[in-house]
Parts: C-alpha cells; structure tokens; sequence
C-alpha cells in the first residue's frame, strides 16, 4: 500500500528523513540550521571536520541540488554544546521537482526541533555602490516566483520574517553588512532588464532564484531567520552575467564570512 499524497505528505516525509538522522547519529535536539547556497559551500571548509556527514541523496525525501557551487551534503557539527545541521546546498524551484522538494530540507530541521535558521545565497545587485562581496542581511521580500510551499488552509504571517533581532546581532558582529530587501525570480534564465527595473521600482535592492519559499517554510514553523547574500553581479549594468564568476566571487566572500554565521549560531 502506498502512502496517500495529501496535504500533509510532504510534513510525514519530513518527519521520516528527520528520524533516519536521529538514529544514525543519535540526535536530540538541533539549536540550528544552515543551508549554504549558491557558492556558499567553503564556509563549511573553515570549520574543521564535522561530527558526521552524509549525501542528501541518502536521506529519504531530498532531491540532489544539481546548480553550480551546491554540494548537495548535510554536515553535522556541535558549536559551544549546541547541536548544527548545515544543508550545504539546496534543490531550486526551477529544477522542476515542485515546491515542496524545495524546501523539504528546512521541514526536516524543523522535525528535528530547529528554531534558528541562517539562509544563504548569491544575488545580483541593483546598487551599483555595493561592491561584488557585500554581504547583505535580507530585510524583507518579494515572492515573484508566485508559487507557495503551503498548501490548503496553512496561514502564515511573514511581517517579520527575517528576524529583526538575529539581524541586528550580525550587524553587530560586523559593521560591513548593508541591509536589503530580496526578489525572488523561478529562473533559471536571468531576469530581463526590463524586469529587474520592475524589480527594483517595486523595492528590490537585490534579486536571485532562491531562498524565500525556504523562508516561508521556515516561518510556518515559528523558526527565527536570518537571510545572508552575497553581490556576484550587478542587474541592468549592461555587463554579461557568468554563472561560473557568480559562484567564483560567492566562494571567495563566504570563506571571509564563516566565522560571522558561527558567531551568529554561538551568540546569546
């Protein structure tokens, strides 16, 4: 017999892929979590060896990442006595598996008892005197994927999605960071310049394929976020954007930026 695919399938999944990694590792409880998106991935180098590793793809429910600079790994680590789970990589919208692969990785942190979250991607800028390397803590939103993860009568409230308190103490911790807000495009062709200007008149300082439904998620389980993205290029500049440097400059700025998402995960 089959399982029935309901409304709530895609959360019993979850529940199954969060099980499998209690019992091979011998879980408890998991303080955070951290998906390390596009380029991301050499954050997790500076953190030493972690406690246990394994291939998404031998957990029940994940889709491998198939992007450039996804690894497609979850990594076990114990910072300060607190249980981490990092999902270096992550499965896109636009790989055509439904929302609901998108974000089973934050359902099955959430199964493990997560409430703090840090998301990371790389976006193309619409401030030109933001620097390729900024680091930009995600304010806020425009979902212009227009799809949900949610469905039937799941209502969230995103007015404070990206936690104001989380993105105060990484400015903290460091000064450099500038805050924007983020635009969600489904790719994977890069938006036109026509739309990135739409874009931006509706009050996007930064644009990319990712992330939000992830945060939505996220949300629906009360999980505090705090949303990290890199600059990798500049939108309507005229310039060719390059898949390849995208990642390149991502991964030279996560290197400099992992002790910041360790900070984060330390702190209170």
């Amino acid at each position: 017999m089959t399982t029935p695919l309901t409304d709530d399938y895609p959360y019993a999944v979850a529940e199954v892929a969060a099980g499998e990694l209690r019992q091979r590792w011998g879980l408890d409880h998991v303080f955070a979590g951290i998906v390390l998106g596009s380029g991301w991935g050499p954050a997790a180098e500076t953190w030493g060896e972690p406690l246990h590793e394994t291939s998404m793809a031998d957990v029940s429910g994940f889709v491998p990442p198939i992007a450039p600079g996804h690894a497609g790994r979850i990594l076990h680590y114990r910072w300060s006595g607190r249980d981490v789970l990092v999902l270096s990589g992550r499965t896109h919208f636009f790989e055509g598996h439904g929302t609901a692969a998108v974000v089973h990785g934050v359902r099955m942190l959430a199964a493990l008892g997560v409430r703090r979250l840090i998301v990371t991607n790389a976006n193309g800028s619409f401030r030109p005197q933001w620097p390729l390397g900024q680091i930009v803590a995600l304010t806020d939103h425009l979902n212009l994927s227009w799809v949900s993860p949610l469905v039937g009568a799941r209502f969230v409230d995103l007015t404070d999605a990206y936690d104001p308190a989380l993105r105060a103490r990484a400015l903290q911790i460091d000064p450099t960071l500038v805050t924007g807000v983020y635009a969600m495009f489904p790719g994977p062709h890069y938006e036109t310049a026509a739309e990135a200007k739409m874009a931006a008149t509706m009050g996007a300082d930064v644009v990319g394929m990712s992330t939000v439904l992830e945060v939505i998620a996220a949300r629906e389980f009360d999980m505090k976020v705090l949303a990290l993205s890199i600059v990798t290029a500049h939108e309507a500049s005229g310039e060719i954007i390059d898949p390849d440097e995208v990642v390149a400059v991502a991964q030279a700025s996560a290197r400099r930026t992992s002790g910041l998402l360790k900070a984060i995960i330390e702190s209170d």
